[in-house]
């Protein structure tokens, strides 16, 4: 029975190196067991270079025809759970034999070099709330009838934009007709992930009575296209701007920093697969519970490397 089993297991332990590990800035990666690890961080045009190794497993001698290294950029839905997309793809057989009439067998570890030059990585690493965007190195011990042998390596990619060259403030009104009129202004439309909100609120007319007023970030992700699309909206922080009732021409002050929250920059139709839009949710609570909304699009981005 022992055989049986021992039969079934990997003959050979895989493991990839980034030649740079040492040097390279680390990043937590949550993966999709709720387990947190490190992982190197890259961007896109960078090279990524490194060393498979292979070592067999006490005993086991590997036989292989070739050995095959793939980057991969990769969109999972999870409602289509384990169907991968990929939008980047590159691969090379790093140590493949011509003759496909003898195997290569070994029983001590060896080591191969990879490289990929200036790699395209257009999207950033995302994990929302039914989808993610994954980079992985993917490394194939090609068997034949004895089975391919697989080892997966995440890293992240995160993309830095420079300052918009057009960012113009947001100003809009909010009214009940005869009970209230209130004009809001935003410093600008576009911010970074360590950014400030600065702006101000006017009440210009208050015929009823305010008790309480708050400003909210919620994140919305759109997944699907057509009568498939799924819209999950989330709250990411909610900020107090007044407690108690104003009067007209009293004016609040707003002041939100950025930097506590776990944001990503704005996503637009990633591959035609989904969308992460950013919004500032203006509500207003009266005495009887009424609740007033005012919602307004803003755009997130990733500026420089201390962002």
């Amino acid at each position: 029975m022992n055989f049986i089993i021992g039969a079934f297991k990997p003959a050979c332990h895989i493991s990839v190196a980034f030649s740079d590990a040492k040097s390279r800035k680390q990043v937590p990666l949550k993966k999709e067991n709720g387990q947190t690890i490190m992982v190197p961080l890259f961007q896109s045009q960078e090279n990524i270079t490194g060393k498979i190794s292979v070592e067999p497993i006490s005993g086991k001698k590997v036989e292989h025809n070739g050995i095959k290294v793939e980057l991969l950029g990769q969109i999972e839905m999870y409602f289509d759970k384990g169907n991968f997309y990929d939008f980047t793809s590159l691969g090379e057989y790093k140590y493949l034999f011509v003759n496909w009439m003898f195997l290569e067998k070994f029983m001590k570890r060896k080591t191969f070099p990879f490289e990929f030059s200036t790699v395209e990585m257009p999207y950033e690493t995302y994990n929302g709330v039914n989808v993610r965007l994954r980079y992985v190195l993917k490394v194939t011990i090609t068997r034949g009838y004895a089975g391919s042998i697989t080892e997966y390596q995440d890293f992240v990619v995160r993309n830095f934009s420079p300052p918009p060259s057009i960012n113009n403030s947001i100003k809009m009104e909010v009214g009940i007709e005869d009970c209230l009129h209130i004009e809001f202004e935003y410093n600008k439309s576009k911010y970074h992930l360590k950014d400030v909100i600065l702006g101000k609120i006017y009440f210009l007319l208050v015929r009823i009575k305010i008790k309480n007023m708050d400003l909210e970030i919620r994140r919305r992700e759109s997944t699907g296209s057509g009568p498939n699309t799924h819209v999950e909206t989330e709250t990411l922080a909610k900020f107090e701007l007044m407690d108690g009732a104003p009067v007209r021409g009293e004016s609040i002050p707003i002041r939100l920093f950025l930097s506590p929250y776990e944001l990503t920059p704005t996503y637009r139709n990633i591959n035609n697969k989904f969308s992460v839009k950013y919004y500032l949710n203006l509500v207003l609570v009266d005495e009887e519970d009424r609740r007033y909304f005012k919602q307004q699009e803003i755009t997130m981005y990733r500026l420089g490397e201390t962002s």
